[in-house]
């Protein structure tokens, strides 16, 4: 890629075939609007969103769903009841995950879009000796503009000439201060971007000055296009629990329709009538695939929102609550994110600080509604001590001065007041102790003294390592008027300019730790800027290391990611550089967060696990990007989102434990039932009533439990981890078992003792119903639910006596229980059911404590 920067303007003028003096004529023009086509992004052909809609289907959990609701329905038919109920269900929630992926899809689309209103609708051209006012989109390559401040630049140019220019590049480059620009430079091949003083880039804002410029690149040959090449380029990754539920469905369909195939089987092998064992296979299919599971996820993830949404953090897909939770690496953007993005005074050295900041305003060229951040912060500063700009202004009136320039590097200006004429100088101290004979010391002027000087120099170093900007200023008294005189000054102090550290931020970043959470700073700032940022918030010490942008640029994408656990902070990056940094961190296997505001950030927002956006400072741009916008801009905020996303995982593994568990009973049920010669225990539509009741109320109860109080002190789980890890699967088996095992205990028990098959299939459906009831009480927590609180979730407590209400009906109302093939039960019948039925209750309870006496003996 040709690069300008390292180019003369007459070197340039002859690579793009241009006249600096006239610009291109209209011909010209024409024949490059036909090449390089117009100064526009462009996106990728969008498909038919019906397409989009279809395509969501192409999954296997999704087939087996639709299987699964055309066997409900078949069944009902063959049962002569004709229930939809369970079939529009499992289709309604495959409608929801279709549509909320047609949603996902359009995130892309919206990034380029926004990036598109950035771009500068009109832009002052010339053309053929001639200044016009023409349509940015019409702007090509070799065209000659013209710029002021106020202006949007419409494309990426090499400076021809310029007057005092300043430049906004916050949102491409990352600094907080604004560029100052220099036609006649010529720079290193391989300067930075932050550093390229004779470039001007399409979308920033010109914040002074003038200039003339030759345009080197439109459209997507732009850096902001190359950014929407990233966008378009990079895939949005799916997140951890879309990998794990993806997996477990296939895994369940498949070993659930195997089993279901092996009962038939057996089945006709016991001579069972061949249609009765179909309906019951068919039905403990429907029974044992979890098809509420992604309805469940869905809504604990939507409630996940709801709380986050009250806490300003906006989530704009639901999976990537719970991808939070998962975080082990927040990389977050300096300027606007952890610091205020607004440059402040914060220290002084001088004899007179009062003094001092009342000089230095007067020296000062704007009211604190421009946009020069070093001069606006001067001029709070001198709020706060009681100097207002407009008094000062007509108190000592400003009758001559000299502007800053990036050669001379201060500012003069001179002053009559009632007792003579005043002149004073701020800019950088090796450009103005130089010129001063004397110091201030509190009272007058005194001679300045080598040791002085080294005081002097030796704080601004020290001002200049904790990452401040650092203006001196100097002034003299004269009696009578004389042209300005920058001789024999007297130097009063330095003022230290910063932008400030947010005030939460530290804390915010003592927490990420705490919580096992390795916080990045990644900048387009100075390096010693940005390590005095990070010192001061807890990402850096003494002894950390930055690596800079230029060293990115020369390293592979291997050395980085084997070199990257060394570095918490990287400055002077341009965007692909953060987009390397994100991809070097996911392929050590960790989950990633990025937060950010800039147009900048947009491509590591998308390809980071998890994108965070600023909702006050952020672009459009890193909003469209982002997984998640934060309204208050506050980094303390993602640290609530983290908590959140943790509590989320945690409540859908209880869910999954609970359903998955509950599932296994059903089948170890029927299919031990079978394998030992007997009827089957539970008839198809009884098996349909105990999936619709157990699976629907307990399940989401739990997905509204409160998190652990200890949650944010354990670190994050590990990327390699499967949903079932730390013997989870095992802990699903023995429940399974034991609800299993207590339903067939009912079944044999009623059959024997109770009058014969069909109360045997009345007390092994109210145990196997009831049981599972009592059971979600178990998945509250690791530890005894007694401890936890038994009734603290109100939702689970409403879910019980709901499940008992309907369970009751069904036994004891007769056209009901003539519905469902069951028989009303005496009081002897339900006193042996509550016992069963609280039995896993008492069972887990011991399993836990045994558990824990065991872990606190090792």
């Amino acid at each position: 890629m040709q690069t300008y920067h390292n180019k003369t303007v007459q070197q340039t003028a002859e690579l793009l075939g241009t006249d600096i003096k006239t610009g291109l004529t209209h011909d010209e023009v024409k024949k490059r609007l036909h090449h390089y086509g117009k100064n526009e992004l462009i996106e990728k052909k969008k498909k038919n969103i019906f397409i989009k809609f279809l395509e969501q289907f192409n999954d296997f959990m999704i087939i087996i769903l639709l299987s699964a609701a055309a066997v409900s329905f078949i069944t009902s038919i063959m049962q002569g009841d004709a229930d939809i109920t369970e079939p529009v269900i499992i289709l309604a929630i495959v409608i929801l995950n279709a549509l909320l992926g047609v949603i996902q899809e359009k995130r892309a689309e919206k990034s380029l879009e926004a990036l598109k209103k950035l771009s500068s609708p009109h832009a002052c051209v010339l053309r053929n000796g001639n200044e016009l006012n023409i349509p940015a989109a019409n702007v090509v390559p070799g065209d000659i503009l013209i710029i002021s401040a106020g202006d949007l630049v419409a494309a990426d140019c090499r400076l021809v000439t310029s007057n005092n220019l300043t430049t906004d590049e916050s949102s491409l480059t990352g600094e907080s201060v604004n560029a100052e620009k220099d036609a006649s430079v010529v720079l290193e091949e391989f300067t930075a971007l932050g550093d390229r003083k004779n470039i001007i880039l399409s979308s920033t804002s010109v914040t002074g000055g003038k200039a003339t410029a030759i345009v080197t690149g439109t459209g997507m040959n732009t850096e902001v296009g190359h950014i929407a090449n990233m966008l378009l380029d990079d895939e949005t990754p799916q997140t951890p629990l879309q990998l794990k539920l993806a997996d477990t469905g296939k895994t369940l369909g498949i070993a659930a329709l195997f089993v279901c195939l092996v009962i038939f089987i057996v089945g006709l092998f016991r001579h069972l009538p061949p249609f009765d064992m179909f309906m019951t296979a068919v039905s403990l299919a429907v029974a044992a695939i979890p098809e509420g599971l992604p309805a469940i996820v869905t809504i604990m993830l939507a409630i996940g929102v709801m709380r986050m949404s009250k806490h300003n953090a906006i989530v704009r897909n639901l999976p990537s609550v719970e991808t939070l939770g998962s975080a082990s690496v927040i990389c977050s953007d300096k300027t606007g994110t952890l610091t205020q993005n607004k440059m402040t005074v914060t220290s002084f050295y001088t004899y007179d600080e009062k003094k001092l900041i009342r000089l230095c305003s007067m020296c000062c060229d704007c009211d604190e509604g421009h946009k020069s951040p070093t001069e606006s912060a001067i001029l709070a500063a001198a709020k706060k001590h009681g100097f207002d700009k407009s008094v000062l202004d007509k108190k000592y009136r400003r009758i001559a001065e000299i502007p800053f320039d990036s050669t001379r590097k201060r500012m003069t200006t001179m002053h009559r007041d009632i007792k003579g004429y005043k002149t004073i100088i701020k800019g950088a101290l090796e450009f103005v102790l130089p010129l001063c004979t004397d110091i201030y010391n509190g009272q007058k002027a005194i001679p300045l003294t080598s040791q002085s000087k080294r005081k002097i120099i030796s704080e601004n170093s020290k001002m200049t390592s904790d990452g401040l900007r650092v203006i001196a200023v100097c002034y003299r008294d004269d009696y009578t008027k004389t042209a300005i005189n920058e001789n024999n000054m007297v130097f009063i102090g330095l003022i230290g300019i910063e932008d400030p550290p947010r005030k939460e931020a530290k804390q915010s970043v003592e927490l990420c730790k705490r919580a096992g959470i390795r916080p990045i700073m990644i900048t387009g700032d100075h390096a010693e800027t940005a390590l005095s940022v990070a010192k001061k918030i807890g990402i850096a010490d003494d002894n950390s290391k930055v690596m800079t942008g230029d060293i990115l640029e020369k390293i592979s994408d291997n050395e980085l990611a084997l070199t990257i656990n060394q570095y918490n902070i990287f400055a002077r990056v341009t965007p692909s550089h953060k987009m390397k940094i994100v991809k070097a961190l996911k392929a050590n296997g960790e989950i990633v967060a990025m937060t950010g505001d800039g147009v900048n950030d947009a491509p590591a927002l998308s390809a980071a696990d998890i994108g965070c956006s600023m909702g006050i400072t952020g672009t459009d741009v890193a909003k469209s990007a982002s997984d998640m916008v934060l309204t208050d801009d506050n980094f303390a905020t993602i640290i609530y989102a983290v908590r959140e996303g943790r509590s989320i995982f945690s409540n859908i593994k209880k869910a999954v434990q609970f359903l998955l568990s509950s599932n296994i009973g059903e089948i170890l049920t029927v299919f031990s039932g079978i394998m030992f010669g007997w009827s089957s225990p539970l008839t198809a539509i009884q098996l349909l009533w105990v999936n619709l009741v157990t699976d629907s109320l307990p399940a989401i109860s739990l997905g509204l439990d409160t998190p652990d109080s200890d949650i944010m002190d354990k670190p994050p789980r590990s990327p390699k981890k499967g949903l079932f890890a730390d013997g989870l699967w095992l802990t699903i088996i023995f429940e399974g078992l034991m609800i299993g095992a207590l339903a067939l205990l009912a079944f044999t028990i009623g059959a024997n003792i109770f009058g014969g098959i069909t109360a045997g299939r009345t007390m092994a459906f109210a145990v196997l119903s009831i049981s599972q009831l009592v059971h979600a009480f178990n998945m509250r927590s690791e530890h005894s639910v007694f401890k936890a609180g038994i009734f603290k979730n109100p939702y689970l407590v409403l879910s019980l006596i709901s499940g008992l209400i309907l369970e009751v009906s069904v036994i004891s109302v007769p056209y009901l229980a003539n519905i469902f093939g069951v028989i009303p039960l005496n009081a002897m019948g339900w006193i042996v059911v509550t016992v069963l039925s609280v039995m896993p209750l008492i069972i887990v309870e011991l399993q836990k404590f045994v558990s824990s006496f065991v872990w606190r003996k090792d």
